[in-house]
């Protein structure tokens, strides 16, 4: 993700979710959260195949979430800044009072009809 100052925020911030828009990068945000893992810690985490992971490490390493550090034949990756995995939590926050109130109006329909 390139920071273009003569775009506005906005369009910036639609392109940060946009890169966010994955759940393979979602999936390997979260497990950076936790502490730095190796690319072979994280394929049976994330669950896709190695070229298709690579891939999306790339996508999150050129939009400056995630940055890499090569021991032999290894790469370890880590987040660039701990307010990712702050985002996360905020994004999980936001997503369980989404879902409850979805429950209390599906409670409420259904205790309607009885």
């Amino acid at each position: 993700m390139t920071t273009d100052s003569s775009r506005p925020l906005y369009r910036m911030k639609a392109d940060f979710f946009k890169t966010l828009a994955h759940p393979a990068r979602i999936r390997v945000l979260e497990l950076l959260s936790e502490r730095e893992h190796a690319v072979s810690e994280m394929l049976p985490e994330v669950g896709i195949e190695p070229a298709n992971l690579s891939q999306q490490l790339s996508i999150l390493r050129r939009a400056g979430l995630i940055e890499g550090t090569r021991e032999g034949l290894s790469v370890s990756y880590t987040l660039t800044s701990p307010k990712v995995a702050d985002l996360l939590v905020v994004a999980r926050e936001i997503l369980t009072g989404v879902v409850a109130n979805q429950v209390e109006l599906l409670d409420g329909e259904s205790g309607s009809r009885t």
